[in-house]
């Protein structure tokens, strides 16, 4: 990844640490990284394994804490010089993160570590560094109707196992003959949709579903979305033995964020993306592979 790159997205971690106290939002953070919004909050969550604000309140209780333990400040004077409003908004905060409050914790006597920030300075080189090109193609991608199934999730990690999960139940219940109106008849394209993003709590919906030609007679149970026209940058998994197949699909999308974007001058559209799954996947296929559709437009188009 461009050092350049980097250097923005720790920019935009050492001015969190730095204004801990302060009322942060997304939007200023990515301001100091010099990205969109969305492009800077998908990035981050791939990064930290957090959303933007998730990590913000993490490290308030993580500093936080350190003072509870290691000081004989008030309270309420720690808790306002890192961020909380009041007392009581610490403390709720602090009991689902510690499982006790602050006051337990420090009567306990617990002498907790130091929690660095996170430093994206520091990490763990693939194989797509040292220019090392990923293969892709664009298209533009009008408009088009699906109907599916439908899950919510979070981008925490726990995605990584609701979604497989999802698709597991799928294909068990046999869910693809309910779908109608298919735009593909012959052989399936099956479509796991990642949409409905909210950049505050980390959540977003995933669609498991097919192109529809239209919404008509659409059994109860199934979802019907419409998504509009966008410029997908496409991206070609490699080519793997059955059981290696999620993990590589997880492995691409860590790269296109990662690797792909910081010299590609392309930043995500904010708009949903998918993975396309047609006959190079499934049984029958020594090896499988599928696309990963990202929502693109170029930097200068960023207003």
């Amino acid at each position: 990844m461009r050092t350049d790159y980097l250097k923005q997205m720790q920019a935009a971690v050492d001015y969190i640490e730095a204004h801990i106290a302060e009322e942060l939002s997304l939007s200023r953070i990515a301001q100091v990284a010099l990205l969109s919004d969305f492009h800077f909050h998908r990035v981050f969550q791939v990064m930290a394994g957090d959303t933007v604000m998730e990590y913000v309140r993490k490290r308030r209780l993580a500093r936080s804490v350190y003072q509870v333990a290691h000081s004989e400040e008030r309270l309420l004077d720690i808790a306002l010089a890192h961020g909380f409003q009041n007392h009581e908004t610490f403390t709720r905060a602090f009991k689902r993160m510690f499982d006790m409050t602050p006051a337990e914790y420090r009567r306990r006597g617990i002498r907790t570590p130091s929690y660095d920030k996170l430093n994206v300075l520091q990490r763990k080189y693939n194989p797509y560094l040292g220019g090392i090109q990923m293969d892709f193609r664009l298209l533009t991608k009008p408009a088009f109707k699906v109907i599916g199934y439908e899950l919510q999730t979070t981008n925490d990690g726990e995605n990584l196992k609701q979604i497989p999960a999802f698709w597991q139940e799928y294909i068990r219940n046999g869910w693809s003959q309910t779908i109608p109106n298919r735009v593909h008849k012959d052989s399936p394209v099956e479509l796991g949709i990642c949409h409905g993003f909210n950049m505050e709590t980390g959540t977003f919906l995933y669609l498991i579903g097919m192109e529809a030609e239209s919404f008509d007679n659409v059994p109860e149970g199934l979802v019907c979305r419409e998504f509009g026209e966008a410029e997908y940058a496409v991206f070609s998994t490699p080519k793997v033995p059955e059981e290696q197949f999620s993990s590589s699909i997880q492995s691409t999308w860590q790269a296109v964020f990662n690797e792909w974007f910081p010299h590609s001058g392309y930043e995500h559209a904010g708009k949903p993306e998918f993975e396309l799954y047609d006959s190079r996947s499934g049984p029958g296929n020594a090896l499988w592979q599928m696309d990963v559709y990202v929502p693109v437009k170029r930097k200068s188009e960023q207003a």
